[in-house]
């Protein structure tokens, strides 16, 4: 598609903040009013229209596909968003790890067992940590309160967090990426401890090592959008 504008702003309207091209305001891809709660999510979702050239690059639009998508389908049905997120708390990378005495344990235990622990004092909840690939529930408690606190995250949030958790396999990781002071680039380290682990074992793959760097800045860039959401 040709760039079919000039002039790119944001600016307020009734019920939240929105792009304007030429003076028209942007709708959602569902064509709905792409009103976003914060000025800052709006200025950078003009950055990415402004950031066009002559022919327009749908993949560019990183930030308006997660605002479309808590506009259009989150908001469509929330409930169903948060089912689908509860079963990166069921079979939580951070909770599944080798063998107790393996070396690869040892690391999960350095890096992640702080996370899980941390997670369980702000959420209040327990997580079961398993050794080995055999499934294991989450207690039922815990699950319930997971669903309880997620219906709490505004539509933005779990937008973010459906890119957060889905790139980690990881329901805690994406819960503590939303967290105000999160070390994001941190927390995608820790996701992928064992792909690390593989590649310093066996070597790396430059296909692989392509696909990873562009999952970690997906999921830093929806760790981006839930901080710009919050304004």
């Amino acid at each position: 598609m040709k760039r079919f504008y000039k002039d790119v702003t944001a600016a307020e309207q009734e019920g939240g903040w929105q792009v304007l091209l030429d003076g028209r305001t942007v709708k959602s891809q569902g064509g709905r009013a792409q009103l976003v709660p914060s000025a800052a999510l709006a200025a950078e979702l003009a950055a990415e229209w402004a950031a066009q050239g002559p022919d327009i690059d749908p993949a560019a639009f990183v930030l308006r596909d997660m605002a479309d998508y808590a506009i259009d389908v989150i908001g469509n049905d929330r409930e169903m968003a948060i089912r689908e997120l509860l079963p990166y708390a069921e079979t939580d990378t951070l909770c599944y790890r080798a063998e107790a005495g393996d070396a690869l344990r040892r690391k999960q235990d350095l890096l992640w067992e702080p996370l899980v622990t941390a997670a369980e004092a702000r959420l209040g909840v327990h997580f079961e940590r398993i050794g080995g690939v055999i499934h294991r529930p989450q207690p039922p408690e815990t699950m319930l309160r997971l669903e309880t606190l997620l219906g709490g995250q505004d539509d933005f949030a779990l937008a973010a967090l459906r890119n957060l958790a889905g790139l980690a396999a990881s329901l805690i990781t994406g819960l503590a990426a939303l967290e105000p002071d999160a070390d994001t680039p941190a927390l995608w380290h820790a996701a992928h401890l064992e792909e690390e682990w593989q590649a310093e074992r066996w070597g790396r793959d430059e296909e692989a090592e392509l696909r990873s760097q562009r999952r970690r800045e997906a999921f830093l860039a929806a760790a981006r959008f839930a901080a710009l959401a919050r304004g």
